[in-house]
């Protein structure tokens, strides 16, 4: 390989073994000092390049393709602020566990604390919301410089893609000329000839890192199936995931093996798609409020995978019972809030689930496992019967969940769109992948977390968002055109923060109208030419179902904008919430 100057030979070097290293995709933020690194990706062949200009939906974009493959996405900055706008997506990547190399170009040593116009202190940015982070030396045509930015460069995709998989960030800086153009003598002539590993590299990652899958000792397996044997009410929960966990293979194993009902929240990736005979509960997050009325015996154990419910109503229901709880995670990590359980296992899900599946022998009770099982009949009965004619956002989730197609992508927004979904997204079997941000849970950047998703899905891709998240990523939508990507998204418009209407400062208004509901009055159908894509408005659910319907069929993008009265949609919740706990009873 010769290169024309220094920069262009270390751009290229570190891009060669990235895409070595599994980085197949880059977004690339437009910007001066990162020109190196931008040119090098455009040109190498095994890298697709997109260009996006806001920072900021670039690294959501990033985020969403990292949800849907479990491989990592670069995504390159110029130096200054624009490194600050990734750091919501690489907040979000770390506490959701997706896969980010992050590239922030920067300005060379001698000018930092000088006052140089766009030179901040990009050292360690992120804190410790990255997996691994370091300042690369300046570029040098040397040898030894050259396999130690491989070595560094495959170290950091295998650490984005390790457990817990999560976020890189390797600070990039070059001196001028940034283009590529001739410098006499900067690049050694035979340097290639005298080092063709360093500047070759190897077939395959310069380094191969492999880690060892965390399992149980057979004994501490022993221990888990007495356990799990011994239980005559036992319960599996699965929590938020981007990819399923365990694999729904073996849950499904598990769940036969031990007979305990499986509460599958809808971003577990085990809400949808499993067969009928695998016991899915998904409306728990209204009947188990009332589960003390009820005089509901509470389990005796727990099983529980993923992160942290969605459902506040089980979350309470599992903190406040006298259960064992097991809680998987293969990270070692602590993610259970309310700090009642028992147990951590540190091991695969997957193969623990199988490994359990095995071993387990039947048992537990069967009053315990029909009690669930007539509360779910019971439960979506009633839901149908109480939303045919209610035109409120929990109808429109439900309707989105029940006509997904085989194959498709959700992507659901947080505050409402996420709850509605939990409370009225009945399990089926059609298998469907269903993602959201809920690592932090934050609104911004989930139609551009969705259009990335959507540049790795095979089939349709749906995003279901509110009014206020829609508009704080609206520059998101520009991927529309520049990564050639569709979908349909789904905008519930109630004209401002809906979800402050479940929370107690609803009684106090002022300040409730206008510093927390904040209505914002604004027209989105322009949106839709600006962008390229068709906006349409739906007057009612049925209208809404029609459209949807249709889009998922379409090409191209449409923006379907469902109007609702955000303090009825609550009401409305609420009165489906006590009728299921009056007749359930």
């Amino acid at each position: 390989m010769t290169a024309p100057n220094r920069n262009t030979l270390w751009a290229e070097t570190l891009v060669d073994e990235l895409a070595a290293a599994g980085v197949e995709y880059a977004c690339l933020a437009p910007g001066s000092r990162s020109t190196p690194l931008t040119t090098a990706f455009a040109a190498h062949d095994d890298v697709e390049a997109v260009s996006l200009l806001d920072e900021r939906s670039a690294a959501f974009f990033a985020l969403g393709r990292g949800r849907q493959t479990g491989a990592p996405t670069a995504v390159v900055t110029t130096s200054g602020t624009a490194t600050a706008n990734l750091h919501p997506a690489v907040m979000e990547a770390s506490e959701g566990r997706v896969p980010l190399v992050v590239l922030t170009a920067d300005r060379p040593p001698e000018l930092q604390d000088s006052g140089a116009n766009q030179t901040v202190d990009q050292t360690k940015l992120y804190g410790s919301a990255v997996r691994t982070y370091k300042t690369l030396p300046e570029p040098a045509p040397r040898p030894r410089a050259l396999r130690s930015l491989r070595v560094t460069a495959a170290r950091a995709v295998a650490d984005a893609t390790g457990t817990p998989a999560g976020p890189v960030h390797l600070d990039v800086p070059f001196r001028k000329p940034l283009e590529p153009i001739h410098v006499e003598g900067d690049v050694p002539e035979d340097l290639g000839d005298r080092a063709p590993l360093a500047v070759e590299g190897r077939d395959g990652p310069f380094v191969d890192v492999t880690r060892g899958t965390p399992t149980l000792a057979s004994g501490e397996r022993d221990r888990v199936v007495d356990a799990l044997e011994g239980a005559d009410r036992g319960l599996v929960v699965a929590g938020p995931a981007s990819q399923p966990t365990p694999s729904r293979d073996t849950l499904a194993a598990l769940a036969r093996a031990s007979g305990f009902p499986v509460l599958a929240d809808p971003l577990s990736g085990h809400r949808f798609g499993h067969a009928e005979d695998v016991p899915i509960c998904g409306g728990y997050d209204s009947y188990l409020d009332a589960s003390e009325a009820w005089d509901w015996p509470d389990p005796d154990i727990v099983v529980r995978f993923g992160a942290s419910p969605t459902s506040k109503v089980l979350r309470h229901y599992l903190r406040d019972g006298d259960a064992r709880q097991f809680v998987v995670d293969p990270a070692g990590e602590w993610r259970e809030a309310e700090f009642t359980a028992s147990d951590l296992l540190v091991a695969d899900p997957t193969r623990l689930a199988g490994a359990l599946a095995e071993r387990i022998e039947p048992g537990g009770s069967a009053a315990w496992r029909e009690r669930f099982e007539r509360a779910e009949d019971d439960y979506w009965s009633l839901v149908a019967e109480r939303t045919a004619d209610a035109h409120f956002e929990g109808g429109a989730l439900s309707t989105v969940a029940a006509n997904l197609p085989t194959g498709s992508t959700l992507v659901v927004g947080n505050s409402m769109p996420v709850r509605e979904l939990d409370r009225f997204g009945q399990p089926g079997s059609t298998p469907v992948r269903v993602l959201g941000n809920r690592g932090v849970s934050g609104i911004d950047g989930v139609t551009s977390t969705a259009l990335g998703a959507a540049s790795a899905a095979d089939g349709p891709v749906v995003a279901v968002l509110g009014d206020v998240s829609f508009y704080h990523d609206m520059n998101g939508l520009l991927a529309l055109q520049r990564a050639d990507v569709d979908a349909t998204i789904v905008v519930l418009n109630n004209d401002g923060g809906g979800i402050f209407h479940m929370l107690p400062i609803e009684n106090f208004d002022p300040p409730f109208g206008e510093f927390f509901k904040t209505p914002h009055g604004l027209d989105f159908s322009p949106v839709g030419e600006l962008y390229d894509a068709e906006f349409v408005r739906a007057g009612s659910l049925d209208a809404f179902e029609s459209l949807y319907r249709e889009s998922l069929g379409a090409s191209g993008t449409q923006i379907i904008e469902v109007g609702f009265d955000a303090a009825e949609s609550h009401r409305t919740r609420e009165a489906i919430h006590e009728a299921v706990q009056a007749t359930l009873s």
